[in-house]
């Protein structure tokens, strides 16, 4: 089966509703910035770098909506849209990187007139969406290197093509590594409460035809415990100067379960993951979820009426317990201050 993470054309960002799968495949039309943000907030796209690509034809579409106003209420208008755009998911620094790259230009270029901004835009957003790709790969070829002949891999969460414009981080590794004629297989967690694993990650692991099991969370803490588990890959949506990674809610979990058994423990992330403006992870602002996220399945009601609910979406792992974080420029290993201040000089 074919399928496109995200797609733009004749000023319709076409953006494959992960909603719905592994069920149906549809798309969602996003025609101005407000279906954007509406993409990005409901989950009809999700992954750091998939928002962050999305984010910025976002902006695109903000400029084309209000390119027939004069100058100086175009770039106000356009400002708006992006502190929007940047509201919807507030731990996925990938969203603000795009959007300040996009800004970026736009100051470059605001004395020049309004109809040559809007195109540099769309041509800086499609950049991104391209570079995204490369980005990737090259994150697959360094992360490959980890991976032993015949491993068994766990993963977590979603970190493939459908969370990233195409291939995939953590996934791409294990594509990989796959392509590559490893024999691995894979443990997917189901990752609860909105089931990335069970709905994302198994799909595009069937779809690829790479060996998998789809396990319940509290399943893999048996499976580390009796030496079931090589390698566990993990992506990340914010990743603090110190190596300190936020990543989706359990992350936190297995890291310590990997520490106590001894199994590498590796967080996969493009360099745009990584936010210098935060030395450590207490500074990463932790999303929480409608409780109708883990009191309801797909509309349907599986918890008591007035219990309350706590649903961070993400929880940060210290850097103490990654053993590298595996980048398009190669993989980073502690003492991750340094190690990252001057890969990134």
């Amino acid at each position: 089966m074919k399928y496109e993470t995200l797609s733009f054309a004749s000023g319709v960002l076409r953006l494959l509703d992960q909603r719905l799968l592994p069920n149906e495949v549809k798309y969602f039309e996003a025609k101005n910035y407000k279906d954007v943000e509406s993409a990005i907030a409901d989950m009809v796209v999700r992954g750091a770098p998939a928002i962050g690509a999305v984010a910025a034809f976002g902006v695109y579409l903000a400029a084309l909506e209000f390119e027939n106003l004069p100058r100086e209420e175009f770039l106000a208008k356009l400002r708006e849209a992006c502190r929007v755009l940047e509201a919807t998911r507030p731990t996925a620094v990938n969203l603000s990187w795009a959007i300040r790259r996009m800004e970026k230009l736009v100051e470059g270029m605001k004395q020049e007139p309004v109809s040559a901004i809007v195109d540099a835009l769309l041509a800086e957003a499609e950049k991104i969406a391209k570079e995204d790709v490369e980005t990737n790969k090259a994150i697959s070829r360094h992360g490959n290197e980890v991976v032993s002949p015949g491993s068994t891999i766990l993963t977590h969460c979603n970190t493939g093509a459908l969370a990233t414009v195409g291939w995939g981080t953590a996934l791409g590794v294990i594509r990989e590594a796959h392509n590559a004629g490893k024999d691995i297989k894979v443990y997917v967690d189901e990752t609860r409460p909105r089931l990335q694993g069970a709905n994302l990650t198994a799909f595009e692991l069937v779809q690829a035809g790479i060996p998998a099991t789809l396990i319940a969370d509290s399943v893999a803490a048996t499976l580390i415990r009796d030496d079931k588990i090589d390698l566990i890959l993990v992506g990340a949506d914010r990743i603090a100067a110190n190596g300190d990674t936020a990543n989706k809610i359990g992350t936190f979990m297995l890291s310590e379960l990997a520490g106590r058994f001894g199994v590498p423990f590796y967080v996969v992330a493009p360099l745009s993951s990584i936010d210098l403006s935060i030395p450590d992870g207490s500074f990463i602002k932790i999303e929480e979820r409608p409780a109708e996220e883990v009191t309801h399945i797909r509309g349907v009601r599986i918890a008591p009426e007035g219990i309350n609910v706590y649903n961070p979406a993400f929880d940060v792992t210290p850097h103490g317990n990654i053993n590298g974080i595996i980048t398009e420029r190669g993989i980073i290993r502690p003492h991750y201050a340094k190690n990252i201040g001057e890969l990134l000089e």
